[in-house]
């Protein structure tokens, strides 16, 4: 054992603090319009986000790893519970058209942001226990288990629905099973099944290919449905090279929607420009760079799925938030790790960088 990865940490801790600096400056005036205190949602996300987060990563940093395999199937247990106690009356909650809140004793949680970390643990779990490519590739042993596995979370989250955090978990659970050694043709029927599946949500649900329409013309209904990514657009244009000034927004004065939430990146755009948003986007880049190079030399196939789900989880969720901001990606409502509001999501995420803390203690030099 050796000491942390103190890169990787550093820029986990550079992103969160950066984060509630733009979350105070974002979220100051539908703070203000909601409960008339401006700093309202900066302080829910200390109190309910930021101090349990840091208990749990240093938890998580201090305990082994590898004793989180041996809570694997309980994780899983746990994952479909929660998912399905959020459909009892009294229990669960609803936000919008989504019913994907757990609300007890007055607090409420998001079950998916656990089950980002409770499935993943589980995934890395089982299939670390696989052994050679030949048990990967046999349909049997691997892919069945993997689908109906997988099946089960992804028609609980659809159901609820909530297809963004969905699609995050289906790109976790790929990374890690094709670095496990899946088979070409499993990933392939994987794809093609996950294209029947979007097909089969966008005929329930309208609204769906309503986005899909906006994302690819945006200017068609630009007070409707296209609301949302034209004013995002029309933040970031406003910001230029270097930003309105910290606070400066106009774009936070209910003009864009869930400024403290998905949509915070275009006020960081706007009120410091294209070089802090680009810094920020250089900032995930290294952290995927130092994250695989954690996973890349993790004592046991474990860790590394283990790393290699974790810095996928951080990371595509990243670029899914910002492409979806800036245009090039439909709008799914993910937040942006770290920096977008909600206590839940940022507890997980400290807790899961807290066992990649722990992972990089014991990697190959």
């Amino acid at each position: 054992m050796h000491k942390p990865d103190y890169v990787f940490l550093g820029l986990i801790g550079a992103i969160v603090v950066f984060g509630l600096v733009m979350l105070s400056s974002a979220s100051s005036a539908v703070a203000y319009e909601k409960f008339q205190d401006n700093y309202w949602y900066f302080k829910h996300q200390i109190i309910f986000g930021l101090l349990p987060g840091i208990a749990l990563f240093f938890l998580m940093a201090r305990v082994n790893y590898r004793q989180w395999k041996k809570y694997a199937l309980p994780f899983l247990i746990a994952s479909i519970i929660l998912l399905l106690l959020v459909f009892i009356p009294g229990i669960g909650a609803g936000y919008g058209r989504s019913r994907s809140w757990i609300n007890i004793f007055g607090m409420s949680f998001q079950p998916s942001e656990l089950v980002k970390l409770t499935f993943l643990i589980y995934l890395a779990a089982w299939l670390s226990t696989k052994r050679g490519d030949r048990e990967m590739r046999d349909t049997s042993s691997s892919f069945i288990p993997f689908a109906v596995v997988f099946g089960i979370i992804a028609v609980l989250m659809a159901i609820q629905p909530d297809t963004g955090t969905l699609s995050v978990i289906a790109v976790i659970s790929l990374m890690v099973y094709f670095s496990a050694g899946a088979a070409i043709r499993h990933i392939g029927w994987i794809f093609g099944a996950g294209a029947l599946f979007f097909l089969l949500l966008i005929k329930i649900a309208p609204y769906r290919a309503a986005r899909l329409m906006t994302f690819l013309h945006p200017e068609l209904d630009p007070q409707g449905v296209g609301y949302h990514i034209n004013q995002a657009l029309l933040a970031i244009g406003s910001g230029g090279f270097f930003g309105l000034g910290l606070g400066l927004s106009r774009q936070k004065f209910q003009y864009l929607p869930e400024v403290a939430g998905d949509s915070i990146f275009a006020i960081v755009a706007e009120e410091l420009g294209f070089l802090f948003a680009a810094l920020l986007v250089v900032a995930f880049i290294f952290l995927a760079i130092r994250g695989l190079k954690i996973a890349k030399t993790a004592p046991d196939s474990f860790g590394r799925l283990l790393a290699i789900g974790i810095t996928s989880w951080f990371v595509f969720q990243a670029f899914i938030n910002i492409g979806a901001m800036v245009g090039i990606m439909p709008l799914t409502g993910i937040p942006l790790p770290f920096i977008s509001y909600g206590g839940t999501a940022l507890t997980v995420a400290l807790a899961a960088a807290g066992i990649m803390a722990n992972i990089s203690k014991y990697t190959r030099e």
